[in-house]
């Protein structure tokens, strides 16, 4: 018997968490926290697996959507043991006690809600069991019911430093989770790796099935129009805010801008980072040559860079124009590019570049909306867009048809269709549907049960 639940991030992209029984092993795969939801809204609806076998989980990357809820899932169930990689590992480490932060100020506002601590998030770190890719472990459960183990290996996702698609084979089956998965190369990552098997069921992202490709040019010629986008504003005097995740995202674009200005394509300026953002990046740095990357040579200490948090006067980058890499990506608020944008909203020769995934009910989709002299809502105030606002792909997620590949190298025969919003699982299902007769596609729904076999 093989059961599939999802908890959260089924047909959204937030608190992606997925249940698997197998053979009476119970297996978590993620357990993110909803990045625009509070409390326990925020949360897997862990509720639902009370009464079911619960002994693993395997985290897929460190993105607050797959991991931030982690701490919350092991004090419900304190016996489960936790898998993932060394990078994914260390890196959580700074995420986690960084969400405990921000969580402790919002508590007076969440009722009955209460955060963890800053000592269980040491506790949890200190339990978590870290894998290598592509070296297979075996286990089972309490109340598993054959004499075959499962055997669990790790593949690299190419999506963020230690993110991993993640092969589960029990007897003759073999199951594969995507995570957040990108066939291809970034700046510093350099793309997934996948099973050279077929496999009988994937479960798979769907992030951008309803996005057309064309608008996701490769890296090399999206930084051409990048910087020549960038030169405008720099050149008369303006600086340019990108709203970026600490993780990942900060990396990539921070590397890309740090080439583009050493090749001579970018106008020199200063580099505005700080925060966690910058702490990733030495992470980064630290394990340059133990992951699969691209310029095993660079490292983020070597690029020159201001400190933003030391800045608190928002006139300074009128005085001191260049490019601010300020978190969160979707400029939710009280972060700091959420701050940094009600004043550059007003600056003529500024600029707002999106450069990533935004969610539809965020203030960052606002903006990339936005037209000069447009009047956009904010917390109740209004406002007049006088930056301008530039929209460019730097995916850490495959394109639909990468997405469509990975299906056709591994044949499943049960397609699951998860962490994307229903135009984007209707374009990927209708497609999937084409590749073979006899395939099965299911579009996950939260608490509702799929048999796969």
């Amino acid at each position: 018997m093989i059961q599939f639940l999802p908890l959260g991030g089924a047909d959204e992209i937030g608190a992606s968490c997925y249940y698997l029984n197998i053979g009476g092993t119970g297996i978590i795969l993620d357990s993110g926290v909803h990045p625009r939801k509070k409390g326990f809204e925020s949360l897997p609806s862990f509720e639902l697996i009370e009464n079911l076998p619960v002994d693993f989980v395997f985290i897929s990357h460190a993105h607050q959507d797959h991991i931030g809820a982690l701490p919350f899932l092991v004090k419900k169930f304190p016996h489960l043991i936790i898998y993932t990689t060394r990078q994914t590992k260390e890196i959580a480490e700074l995420t986690l006690h960084n969400a405990s932060n921000i969580l402790m100020e919002e508590m007076d506002t969440t009722e009955n809600f209460i955060p963890y601590t800053h000592e269980e998030i040491d506790f949890l770190i200190d339990s978590i069991r870290t894998v290598e890719y592509n070296l297979p472990l075996e286990i089972s459960g309490i109340r598993h019911n054959s004499t075959n183990k499962i055997k669990v290996e790790f593949y690299d996702a190419g999506h963020i430093l230690g993110s991993a698609g993640i092969l589960i084979i029990y007897e003759d089956i073999k199951i594969f989770y995507t995570g957040d998965i990108n066939l291809s190369k970034q700046k510093i990552m350099d793309g997934a790796d996948i099973p050279s098997t077929a496999v009988n069921i994937l479960l798979t992202e769907s992030t951008y099935g309803a996005t057309d490709s064309s608008l996701l040019s490769n890296w090399i010629n999206e930084q051409k129009r990048f910087a020549l986008e960038a030169n405008k504003i720099l050149n008369k005097g303006g600086s340019i805010l990108i709203p970026v995740f600490a993780l990942g995202k900060t990396q990539e674009l921070l590397a890309t801008i740090h080439s583009l200005i050493s090749k001579g394509s970018l106008t020199e300026t200063f580099i505005y980072t700080g925060g966690l953002g910058k702490q990733i990046s030495k992470i980064y740095d630290r394990n340059k040559f133990i992951v699969k990357r691209q310029n095993k040579n660079f490292e983020f200490s070597d690029v020159e860079q201001i400190d933003l948090y030391d800045i608190n006067d928002v006139n300074f980058f009128n005085k001191k124009p260049g490019i601010v890499l300020a978190s969160s990506g979707m400029m939710l608020k009280k972060t700091k590019s959420y701050e940094l944008m009600r004043h550059w909203i007003n600056q003529k020769d500024f600029a707002v570049f999106i450069v990533g995934y935004v969610d539809s009910e965020t203030p960052a989709y606002q903006i990339l909306k936005s037209n000069v002299g447009d009047k956009i809502l904010l917390e109740q105030e209004e406002y007049i867009v006088n930056c301008s606002v530039e929209r460019f792909y730097f995916p850490s997620h495959s394109k639909r048809e990468e997405l469509l590949e990975i299906t056709k190298n591994l044949n499943p025969e049960i397609i699951v269709l998860l962490h994307g919003e229903e135009e984007a699982k209707n374009w990927l299902g209708n497609k999937m549907l084409t590749l073979k007769e006899k395939i099965k596609v299911y579009s996950a729904e939260k608490g509702r049960v799929i048999n796969l076999l």
